[in-house]
């Protein structure tokens, strides 16, 4: 322990001591005046009836039990938040020890000494009113002495609820707060009339512009605790007319682990906004066959392989090596799993999943259980420029995984596919076909546990869309969009890393593992979003699809079946396996030259521009 931590617990216990002596002595105030009170009023005020000496010993009787099981159940030593309902409890269990224990001499001996048998019976629920009310004054004045911050701005809570209770409360009792709540807003129309801590509830969603105008709130604080995206932006767009700034919560298992505090609100981001309710995937109740095992995932360097790692981790593989062909994505992911990142250590692997050689001498030597490949090529308009190195990495380079988790005996293999896999007419969607017929393949041929996972964009992943449109707004723009109603099926990286940890648990050999991703959502939408949040006149310019790309993407291809066995939002399909020896580069390149471009909307000769404010 430092000199510094030292003196911090010291003047802790230090303060604790005057506040625990002045409870001790106003409780013991209590327990004396409930028991004369009580025998004053069972004598009917007849103060010459009172015998004092035997009545004060029973007073002191009860202030030293009162100190001594208060003591006992820490209601004296700082356990407790005051005036809270733990300290509510732990004051009703030594006030009732206090009074049993004073009550039965009283009982048999007291009443010929001149005590009433009734007199502590009566006292009793007298002196925990006492000390109670003492305890809600306390907290009352001590509350009402919290001043809000210089400049805090007035919020309104939207969800009154367990959730929205509680940050009402942080707001009125931190010091630091920079909202003071002034009003609630709750769909539910039997909370209309309700108050918390309080603050009123003003109405539903409905009520939000006139509770803003009678307030004077700047702010609305969303605090529901498993809100969608639609809610939000209906939320989003209802508090806009008001003029208000939207803020949220953290998630709340960030707040669980410690990442974050409940009173650490943010701006809505546009994450938000186009994300959608997590599917509960149940990963902790089938990820038990990573526990104990060595756990190898290729491409551990990027958004998708760096999470997967994170994930793994928690449930305890016997050993994770993180394989991939770049050192700086390599790095990241260790500090964030081990805290550091030196690069001297064995669960790291530096290799290239095209080079045979080497991944079959790291597959003999470390000898994995599981294999999770996340290395691909991604970059759709970049691979219909370069199919050649589509070839390599997605097709050759998975059959190289494929060929080496073989011969190593690994007994789960789970290939990372795409949305774009489904009626491919991309070389990025043929060449991760393609992986995923070989993984079928492969499964024929061990009899094992090697299947894909496909779902749509990752938000937030490395080079995806959201990161791109908001450098291109911080850049000044003009932000490109292909064509005005282009949509695109997103998920969150976790929720994407939690299938494909699942995949492993409820796959069968061959199948093809697909998220239900809900609605697909509007590209365009998302743009103005963005444009609208970060307050500038940014152009939007439409340049037409590209070759290769989809006006609308698709999950699940022609002739594939949507079986939902095991889990409502997960579907399994089955697809033809396809083994290496048919494998025909100049055939795959033939026919990725014959594939049509949807040219539906404008083309790149017809793109024109908008200016979005």
């Amino acid at each position: 322990m430092t000199d510094r931590t030292a003196g911090v617990r010291a003047r802790g216990r230090a303060d604790s001591v005057p506040r625990a002596a002045l409870d001790i002595v106003l409780d013991g105030v209590a327990w004396t005046a409930a028991i004369i009170f009580a025998v004053v009023l069972r004598y009917d005020f007849d103060w010459n009836r009172v015998t004092w000496r035997p009545l004060l010993v029973v007073c002191l009787a009860a202030v030293v039990l009162q100190a001594l099981f208060g003591w006992i159940y820490f209601l004296y030593r700082g356990r407790h938040p005051y005036g809270s309902f733990a300290e509510v409890v732990a004051l009703l269990s030594a006030s009732v020890s206090t009074g049993l224990v004073v009550g039965v001499p009283v009982l048999l001996f007291a009443t010929g000494a001149g005590v009433p048998r009734s007199a502590v019976l009566l006292a009793l629920p007298m002196a925990f009113i006492f000390m109670g009310a003492v305890r809600y004054v306390r907290r009352l004045l001590e509350e009402g002495a919290i001043r809000p911050a210089a400049g805090a701005e007035f919020a309104i809570i939207y969800g009154a609820g367990y959730l929205g209770a509680s940050i009402v409360k942080r707001m009125l009792t931190d010091r630091r707060s920079q909202y003071i709540p002034v009003g609630l807003i709750d769909d539910d129309p039997r909370k209309r009339h309700a108050w918390v801590h309080g603050v009123k509830v003003l109405g539903t969603r409905a009520d939000l512009l006139s509770a803003a105008a009678s307030t004077g709130a700047t702010v609305l604080v969303v605090s529901i605790a498993h809100a969608d995206a639609a809610l939000l932006r209906e939320i989003t767009d209802a508090a806009r007319e008001s003029g208000m700034q939207i803020m949220v919560l953290p998630p709340f298992d960030e707040v669980l682990q410690g990442k974050s505090r409940l009173r650490d609100l943010r701006d809505i981001s546009i994450e938000d906004l186009i994300g959608r309710h997590p599917v509960d995937t149940n990963v902790e109740s089938i990820a038990g066959y990573l526990e104990g095992q060595r756990v190898l995932v290729t491409g551990a360097g990027g958004s998708i392989g760096s999470e997967l790692c994170r994930q793994i981790a928690k449930f305890r593989p016997a050993e994770l090596i993180m394989l991939d062909r770049d050192e700086t994505g390599l790095q990241g992911t260790q500090i964030s799993i081990l805290g550091h990142g030196l690069l001297d250590t064995k669960d790291v692997v530096l290799a290239d999943i095209r080079d045979v050689e080497a991944l079959n001498a790291i597959f003999a030597d470390r000898r994995p259980d599981v294999v999770f490949h996340a290395a691909a090529l991604k970059h759709l308009p970049m691979l219909e420029q370069y199919p050649d190195e589509a070839w390599k990495t997605n097709v050759l380079g998975t059959l190289n995984v494929l060929e080496a988790a073989r011969a190593a005996g690994v007994s789960t293999f789970v290939n990372i596919s795409t949305d774009k896999a489904a009626n491919p007419i991309s070389v990025l969607g043929h060449s991760k076909r393609v992986a995923e017929k070989l993984t079928a393949w492969a499964a024929e041929e061990t009899g094992r546990k090697y299947l894909s996972v496909r779902f749509g964009n990752v938000i937030g992943s490395r080079g995806s869309m959201l990161p791109t449109f908001t450098a291109l707004i911080e850049a000044g723009g003009p932000l490109t969009i292909t064509h005005p109603d282009v949509t695109r099926f997103f998920m969150t990286i976790p929720e994407a890393c939690q299938l494909v940890v699942q995949a492993g648990g409820i796959g069968r050999p061959g199948e093809v593992l697909i998220l239900d991703m809900g609605e697909p959502v509007r590209i365009m939408d998302v743009a103005e979003r963005m444009i609208e949040m970060s307050g500038k006149d940014i152009a939007i310019v439409y340049t037409g699809l590209r070759p290769g790309e989809k006006l609308h993407e698709e999950l699940i291809g022609i002739r594939e079946s949507d079986e939902r066995p095991l889990h409502p939002g997960i579907s399994h399909t089955k697809i033809d396996a396809m083994s290496p020896r048919v494998l025909d580069k100049a055939g795959w390149k033939r026919r990725l030259a014959r594939i049509p471009t949807d040219s539906t909307g404008p083309t790149s000769a017809q793109s024109h521009t908008r200016v979005v404010a």
